[in-house]
């Protein structure tokens, strides 16, 4: 996966034979994509790259994510379960999001006719940031790091595979991510688990 957020706009996240290609979901999106990390960029968030997408922090947390796919590009909130929503525009991204937490897109006049909706919406998340308010936590028979529980939800084809392992092989991962203490071990590992949980694989399992 890309480390560079320019490789992202020019190339894409590097998770398919598609990458550097003009048949890359990235591409097909262009100008939605640039009109949506214009909006990013204006609200004052900090641009990173986390999973292979371009992620905007503010006070230490992950506001949003830019994702492509196929059929459409979207703007995913990271703390959805906050998120009030007042104009109705988030979306739920599979069977097993429990928020709604995307706006999709299929032409970057969506973006430009959405823009102040955005802007007021990142301007809610940041706020949540800097107060240190976070989604109450529901008690599941398996509660996933923050590390894993936001690849998942950024990362729609992750969260299904995820969800359809056994809950052996789901704790497998819990277990193996919880014994890193650093941040930035556990999003590397998160990384590193893909291939194995859409092959259906536990963590220790080849």
């Amino acid at each position: 996966m890309i480390n560079n957020i320019s490789d992202y706009f020019s190339q894409g996240c590097g998770r398919c034979d598609r990458f550097g290609t003009p048949d890359c979901a990235t591409q097909l999106w262009a100008p939605g994509l640039a009109a949506l990390r214009k909006i990013c960029q204006s609200a004052g968030l900090e641009e990173t790259v986390k999973w292979g997408h371009p992620c905007y922090m503010h006070a230490g947390r992950n506001i949003a994510l830019i994702g492509a796919l196929r059929g459409d590009f979207r703007l995913v909130f990271m703390n959805a379960a906050l998120m009030k929503d007042p104009e109705g525009v988030l979306e739920r991204q599979g069977p097993n999001t429990k928020h709604a937490d995307a706006i999709r897109f299929t032409d970057v006049a969506r973006v430009e006719a959405l823009a102040p909706v955005i802007r007021a919406y990142l301007a809610e998340a940041k706020g949540y940031a800097e107060a240190g308010i976070k989604p109450v936590k529901v008690a599941t028979e398996l509660e996933l790091p923050d590390e894993l529980a936001e690849a998942l939800d950024a990362d729609v084809e992750l969260a299904e595979a995820f969800h359809a392992l056994t809950p052996g092989r789901q704790r497998s991962y819990v277990i193996h991510l919880s014994s890193a203490k650093k941040p930035e071990t556990r999003v590397a590992r998160v990384a590193s688990y893909r291939s194995g949980i859409l092959a259906g694989k536990g963590a220790q399992e080849r």
